[in-house]
């Protein structure tokens, strides 16, 4: 089937869901899910053949985004469970008036529509966004990357089971057979077909759909993630901090790539950095890129010009010594990507200067970055985390994929 075809298929699917109940919604996503769990065997076969065939063309970070197992399968379907025990965004009452005449006016929520996702080797995105899609009434139209297309398949063929199983067409889930950058530009320029698009995955793919689409798009964030290790900080837990942000999954977007520290305790914390994340990990050590004045104090690899700038995904970390508090928001908003920032600091002065002066979807005190998830936040799972103002802010959950309409009912008003 072409992109343009499965389009077509997907929105003579729209109504289906949209008047879907959420009985019926629900029964769906526990369907998929033991769908999911049925299909193991084969959906590890198909990811193994992706696997082999990305080894050795992908960092071990990314192939480890790539790869699954049957714990990792039981999540995908234990976040599908969680959605189903969500509240229904759908009808849900936004706001409601009187008019003088005596109208009532409601805002209520209603499903987007054709929301159509484009992303890369992350096969777990595959469930997580039919099942959010599913229960907002929305369709979905999935566009994997080339390396992760074969597990996206059969992960697809297993969710379609459990739509049918209770009657919904199966047609609310699709997945684009073309995982080329045709298809991509294809579904940039759906007009009509495609009511929003969603980006999740590089700085290169997340750029080309929001200069390039014509349809609604939401820019997903890139995660140039800092952590600020201020002269208060407790430095036990900072260095706990900063290692699970950094190596607990180096090849996720909300992992730290830029560790600032205050100059007044460099010369301390440091060499305790250095001990814990390079000189203590016999497997995996991280790459330090250091900053002239940490290069001072500790031995690494002189950071170039792009390094406060770039997002790793792997086991890289970009240090620099900062004269401040405001001077380390002030690096944040020069180099960040909007994602996630956190300042570790016992100090509640500090604390507040930071969280009010950083402008990003997610603000830490004293926490990993890495919480920034759908799941972590409630939300059962993600459909991905925006990075910009409008419509939707952080992690992408059930509201984020709804719009709304006006009802209004009178009994014969006239203006």
């Amino acid at each position: 089937m072409t992109t343009r075809e499965l389009l077509l298929a997907a929105g003579a699917a729209k109504s289906a869901l949209a008047t879907a109940t959420t009985e019926q919604k629900n029964a769906a996503l526990m369907a998929m899910a033991e769908a999911l769990i049925a299909d193991t065997d084969a959906i590890l076969a198909a990811n193994a053949a992706d696997a082999e065939a990305a080894r050795g063309r992908i960092s071990d970070a990314l192939l480890d985004r790539l790869l699954l197992s049957a714990t990792r399968i039981e999540g995908m379907a234990q976040g599908i469970r969680e959605v189903a025990t969500l509240p229904d965004p759908v009808g849900r009452v936004l706001r409601e008036s009187e008019h003088p005449k005596g109208m009532s006016i409601r805002r209520v929520a209603v499903p987007m529509g054709v929301i159509a996702i484009i992303y890369e080797s992350r096969p777990n995105v595959t469930s997580d966004a039919a099942a959010l899609a599913l229960k907002s009434g929305n369709v979905c139209v999935l566009r994997s990357g080339k390396d992760a297309w074969r597990s996206a398949d059969a992960i697809v063929k297993a969710l379609r089971k459990g739509l049918t199983a209770v009657g919904l067409p199966e047609t609310a889930v699709s997945l684009v057979e073309d995982p080329s950058r045709e298809s991509a530009r294809e579904l940039m320029t759906a007009n009509g077909l495609v009511d929003l698009l969603i980006p999740r995955g590089g700085a290169g793919l997340i750029r080309s759909c929001v200069e390039n689409a014509t349809v609604p798009c939401v820019e997903t964030g890139t995660g140039i993630c800092h952590i600020y290790v201020d002269q208060a900080a407790d430095q036990a837990m900072a260095l706990d901090i900063v290692e699970n942000a950094k190596t607990s999954r180096p090849g996720v977007c909300n992992a730290a790539e830029v560790c600032l520290v205050h100059q007044a305790i460099a010369a301390e914390f440091l060499p305790k950095l250095k001990a814990r994340l390079v000189d203590g990990r016999a497997t995996d050590p991280v790459e330090l890129r250091l900053c002239p004045r940490a290069a001072e104090t500790i031995d690494g690899t002189p950071a170039g010009e792009t390094d406060f700038d770039t997002e790793f995904l792997d086991y890289i970390l970009a240090v620099k010594v900062v004269d401040s508090t405001a001077d380390a928001v002030a690096h944040i908003a020069a180099h960040s990507t909007g994602h996630s920032e956190a300042i570790l600091s016992t100090d509640e002065a500090a604390q507040a200067a930071f969280v009010a002066g950083v402008d990003s979807a997610a603000v830490y005190v004293n926490a990993s970055t890495r919480f920034t998830d759908g799941g972590e936040f409630g939300l059962g799972c993600e459909m991905g985390i925006s990075t910009q103002r409008l419509h939707a802010r952080g992690p992408m959950g059930l509201e984020e994929l709804c719009t709304y309409k006006y009802l209004i009912r009178g009994n014969g008003q006239i203006r």
